[in-house]
């Protein structure tokens, strides 16, 4: 573990909250939010020196790619000889691939599976021993509004948060004799990089006889020019992370936290509606491609 100089001391009734994915968004402003509240907040990243920034705070860092099992493991290892134990880990890493269901390859489902599911699942197994010993704990899991609906284009990204939700939703019962919470952070679209790795994933320029060749050329110029703004109903990073903190630290949390109203009124919908008016919506909102 490296712990930055002059890092400041912990507020009495600190937790020490152990976050992934801190190179940008909302996993970056969540760490700087928690530390100027007092935690012991150790902010990771697959890569280390995105950090820099965030160690000249005085928040400790560290190397964790929660798609590798050692990396996992000698992570959860380091704080827990540090600190006894992780009291509050909240599970942010996950990117979205965005591309047709017929045009993703094997290799690009597997690799979102290993970072938004398998990657959540993990961390949880690693911190929980130490929660059960003592006999609390919290696991704080980002999932966002695509766990409750998948729009074209978006398969992949949405079935990785239906299973956080599913997944969270099990284990919170299972854990809670322990003394441990499960909490699910819901955000709708978020002024951060999101969107420009979502458009990263879509593949380059399409070929002159691919199918959904206009499909992804309008899908990607959705995401990079509209879906993330204030006027598409996006909030920022900021909004976001207040709500993150609370999730962390309420006495009582809730369950869920939904972040915007973008996501709370397309999850009503979604709940409320037939699936043929659901849709309609979504053929309103989103590019379809064009049958030749």
């Amino acid at each position: 573990m490296t712990p930055a100089a002059s890092a400041a001391p912990a507020a009495p009734n600190a937790s020490t909250v152990l976050i992934t994915g801190c190179s940008s968004g909302m996993g970056r402003e969540a760490a700087i939010a928690l530390h100027r509240l007092g935690h012991r907040v150790v902010a990771t990243a697959r890569r280390p020196e995105t950090l820099a920034d965030l160690a000249a705070l005085g928040i400790t860092t560290l190397p964790l790619d929660v798609t590798d099992e050692q990396s996992m493991t000698a992570a959860v290892a380091a704080v827990e000889a540090e600190h006894g134990q992780v009291d509050v880990l909240i599970n942010n890493a996950a990117y979205g691939l965005h591309l047709p269901v017929e045009s993703a390859t094997p290799e690009e489902v597997r690799a979102q599976f290993e970072t938004n599911v398998f990657g959540v699942v993990r961390m949880a197994q690693l911190v929980l021993p130490g929660m059960r010993r003592a006999g609390r704990g919290r696991i704080v899991n980002i999932s966002s509004m695509a766990g409750r609906f998948s729009p074209p284009g978006g398969a992949f990204y949405h079935s990785s948060k239906h299973a956080v939700e599913a997944i969270s939703d099990s284990l919170r019962l299972e854990v809670a004799p322990f003394g441990v919470d499960v909490v699910v952070v819901q955000p709708g679209p978020t002024i951060t990089g999101f969107g420009a790795t979502a458009v990263g994933t879509m593949h380059g320029a399409p070929a002159a006889d691919d199918p959904y060749g206009s499909f992804r050329t309008r899908l990607a110029d959705m995401y990079a020019n509209r879906a993330f703004t204030r006027r598409s109903g996006a909030v920022s990073a900021e909004t976001a992370t207040r709500v993150i903190v609370r999730a962390a630290t309420a006495a009582r949390p809730r369950a869920r936290y939904a972040i915007g109203g973008l996501a709370r009124g397309t999850m009503l919908a979604k709940r409320l509606l037939p699936d043929a008016a659901f849709d309609a919506i979504m053929r309103r909102n989103f590019p379809l491609p064009e049958p030749a």
